[in-house]
Parts: structure tokens; C-alpha cells; sequence
């Protein structure tokens, strides 16, 4: 690691701890050439993902989206917002998990639908009615029917 101060590549590590809940390391040093002291922090690279978007674009992976819809969805419910980051996590690491560079917003849609479907059925519907764009109250009947069907398909195997 090279000195800020004289551009030395030796120094010594005086101390190391977990930073950033876990994700990165950070690491107090001190040069052995002028005895400057500085802080370094290591950190897992990842691989960017792109976003196949319907319309055919890719952008960049944005964590921030993800919660701001999750968060717009889950508004005026029961759901905390360390449900719903514990929920993005969740979301990002099976994204990671694929080992894939590219992920379409579909699979993104429907894994969140997965997950709030679990989470709040409210959620749930104003998602979906974004996500799937619904079109009219017929749209909202028929996922509303299809909620209700699933419940009595647990309900008869529990």
C-alpha cells in the first residue's frame, strides 16, 4: 500500500477490524519509511450488472431504485424499513449469486413480487400494478383472484 504522505510502498498494518457491517475491512497503517500514519479500507470487488430493460436498454444495477419502489409500494403498511432493506439485500445477493453479468428487469420484478407476496399482500398488489402495468380494475381482480387461490392452496396442504 503506498504512503500518502512520501509514496513508500512498505508499511505496516497496526490494526484491522470489520467496517461496513461486515462488507469491508478497514486497516490502520503506518509507513516505514516516515512513520505517517493513514487509513486503508478493503473491500470485495464486484462485478457491475447490467439491467435488460423491456424496452431493450441497459443500465447499470441501481440498488436505490429498487428500494425507492419497494419503499413506495410498502408505504402506509406494516412494513419497516429494515424489512425492506433486509428484503433489497436479499435481492442483491441472489443477483450476485447467479454469476451472471446481465439480469433483465423482469426477473428482478418477479423475484420482488416473490418476496413481498411473503411480506404484505398491499405491498404486494401496488407493486405488481406498476411492475405488470395494470391496465384496469380487471387486472386488480384477476391478482387479487390469484392471491386468493394461492392461500387456499396452502390452506388445504397445511
Amino acid at each position: 500500500m503506498q504512503c500518502p504522505a512520501c509514496q513508500n510502498t512498505d508499511s505496516r498494518v497496526l490494526e484491522s477490524r470489520a467496517a461496513d457491517s461486515g462488507k469491508s475491512v478497514r486497516r490502520r497503517r503506518e509507513c516505514l519509511n516516515c512513520d505517517f500514519r493513514f487509513t486503508t479500507y478493503e473491500r470485495v470487488e464486484t462485478v457491475p450488472i447490467s439491467v435488460l430493460k423491456r424496452n431493450g436498454t441497459r443500465e447499470t444495477f441501481d440498488r436505490n431504485k429498487i428500494v425507492k419502489g419497494i419503499t413506495r409500494a410498502c408505504e402506509k403498511t406494516a412494513v419497516s424499513n429494515s424489512k425492506v432493506e433486509a428484503l433489497v439485500n436479499e435481492l442483491e445477493l441472489l443477483i450476485h449469486q447467479r454469476n451472471a453479468k446481465e439480469i433483465s428487469s423482469n426477473e428482478i420484478g418477479e423475484i420482488v413480487l416473490e418476496q413481498l407476496g411473503i411480506l404484505n399482500e398491499v405491498a404486494y398488489i401496488r407493486f405488481a400494478s406498476v411492475y405488470r402495468q395494470f391496465g384496469g380494475i380487471n387486472d386488480f381482480i384477476a391478482t387479487l383472484e390469484s392471491i386468493n387461490a394461492s392461500k387456499a392452496r396452502l390452506a388445504s396442504v397445511v
